[in-house]
């Protein structure tokens, strides 16, 4: 066993790490984590979040670790158990399993000195000991589910599964963690990004498993990699769905728009080219579509405000009276287009013979004007629970 490490009543690390039944290694990855904060040569604590059946708690604490008990409830969620028990202005985060080398604290610590508030480690830029890595997840999942992540929200990661990271404790309190489970790594790379917190990557070593223990998912089963990265894509997508669907959304309107207006005084060609009612049912369908897609982004930047400039502006385009007046407007002009074909339809004994060009125009404006209306109230209902139903005037 080592000597203490260098703690203090306000340490500046807190080295952070879930537990879950590693007897046979946890003793030794405390001992590193003292030689890396020595190494480092900066004040800290070693708390570990145990949800184990057998000794760890009890070995951990014997070579001087910080233990909170807690139930197991998932990864995601021992962390977001431990926030309020976190001493250190930084967090250094990873597993106790001796795959990530917390004798190599320094890189972390100084990129967090430097201002900024998170670091990921990447094991892609690093040395992967050879069979620390199935090649499913080296060559395959990770690239995949990483270039997703860089696609949507415009970063430069190249290993956002990579599990030793460093934040700021007040970036850690702003990303507010959600997660229970595997997915809190997803969901802490996007809300950095989103919150426009300053990141960067450094080069981690990843070691193989020791002789003897098995790994948390061979223990799962081998859908388990599967699962994780499903739930991880799921992160992606839940919060913060505006970067999926806000542009797509956009281009689908003006696209709709253009052919249902194009075709509203009837069928025309381009060239050999011909544009008929066809393409206008076309249109109705990609503007419904996009409208619908670009109300649940703009629902999602003002729902979760990661800047506070997003939810003002969303505010101010859907405000509750101009919202609803727009909504109206919309339906009374799509009724009123589509009168005469109503008259039409009750003088035939509720029959039509024909559909026109400019009734379908009509129609897709009471659309537009109805999921206006559903969308405000959506919209507003949402923030005033968010706000724990707080009086504003917006």
């Amino acid at each position: 066993m080592s000597n203490a490490p260098p703690i203090s009543d306000a340490p500046l690390v807190t080295i952070l790490v879930p537990c879950l039944n590693e007897r046979l290694v946890i003793a030794e990855f405390v001992d590193w984590c003292m030689e890396g904060l020595k190494s480092a040569g900066v004040t800290g604590e070693i708390l570990i979040v145990d949800s184990s059946t057998d000794d760890s708690p009890q070995i951990a604490r014997a070579h001087g670790a910080t233990v909170l008990q807690v139930p197991r409830r998932g990864l995601g969620r021992a962390y977001i158990d431990a926030l309020p028990h976190v001493r250190g202005k930084y967090l250094i985060l990873g597993d106790c399993d001796l795959t990530y080398d917390f004798r190599e604290l320094r890189p972390f610590i100084d990129k967090l000195s430097q201002g900024y508030d998170f670091v990921m480690g990447t094991r892609m830029k690093g040395h992967i000991e050879s069979g620390a890595m199935p090649a499913l997840h080296r060559y395959f999942g990770t690239p995949i589910t990483t270039a997703i992540l860089n696609m949507i929200y415009g970063t430069h990661y190249s290993d956002i599964h990579c599990g030793m990271r460093a934040v700021s404790l007040e970036a850690l309190r702003r990303i507010d963690l959600q997660s229970n489970g595997w997915e809190y790594a997803s969901e802490m790379v996007l809300k950095a990004a989103r919150l426009g917190l300053r990141c960067c990557e450094i080069p981690i070593n990843f070691y193989k498993d020791r002789a003897g223990r098995v790994s948390h998912h061979k223990r799962s089963g081998w859908l388990s990699p599967w699962r994780a990265g499903w739930v991880n894509l799921k992160a992606m997508f839940v919060f913060a769905p505006d970067a999926l669907l806000l542009k797509p959304g956009l281009a689908a309107l003006a696209i709709g728009l253009l052919l249902v207006v194009s075709l509203i005084a009837g069928p025309y060609s381009i060239g050999p080219f011909g544009f008929d009612l066809h393409w206008m049912l076309l249109g109705v369908t990609l503007a419904t579509v996009g409208y619908s897609a670009m109300h649940l982004a703009l629902l999602a930047r003002a729902y979760y405000a990661y800047r506070p400039t997003w939810r003002r502006r969303v505010l101010d385009w859907f405000a509750y009276d101009r919202g609803m007046t727009l909504g109206l407007i919309l339906i009374t002009i799509g009724i009123l287009t589509n009168l005469r074909l109503l008259i039409h339809w009750w003088a035939n004994h509720l029959r039509l013979s024909e559909i026109s060009y400019p009734t379908v125009f009509g129609l897709l404006l009471i659309v537009l004007g109805f999921q206006t209306i559903t969308h405000t109230l959506i919209l507003h209902m949402a923030l005033f629970a968010r706000r724990g139903g707080e009086e504003t005037n917006e």
